[in-house]
């Protein structure tokens, strides 16, 4: 079992803004815009990036985080999985479709409930 980085999430105060500038440093479009932030994709297996509104004004410390999505599994056996490494839960409650975790050093990260593929078989060779 394994899981793939699905989003990078980053807080971001204009959302709009980071991923206008975001989308012409790394090529990438905007694929995707509602009230919370912006996603922007780029390279078909590469992680999407959502700059999610906050209110903070302290950048830095704790402004991204890993959504993780099984890619051969189902959540419940890849939540188990992860445990069993290492994360532990967080006192955020799960919304049903992810959960907090937090590694080893307390960086919090999201177990999504949606799949995505597992890297092809030659990524692993090179």
């Amino acid at each position: 079992m394994t899981s793939r980085i699905g989003e990078m999430v980053i807080k971001a105060r204009n959302p709009e803004r980071l991923g206008r500038f975001w989308c012409a440093v790394l090529g990438y479009r905007i694929t995707g815009r509602d009230e919370t932030g912006v996603a922007i994709s780029g390279a078909p297996n590469a992680p999407t990036i959502l700059f999610v509104r906050t209110g903070d004004d302290v950048p830095g410390a704790g402004t991204l985080h890993f959504d993780l999505c099984p890619t051969d599994s189902g959540q419940r056996e890849e939540l188990e999985r992860l445990l069993a490494l290492g994360a532990t839960p967080t006192d955020v409650v799960p919304s049903g479709s992810w959960h907090v975790l937090a590694d080893p050093e307390g960086n919090k990260f999201c177990l999504m409930a949606k799949r995505i593929a597992p890297e092809p078989e030659d990524f692993h060779d090179a």
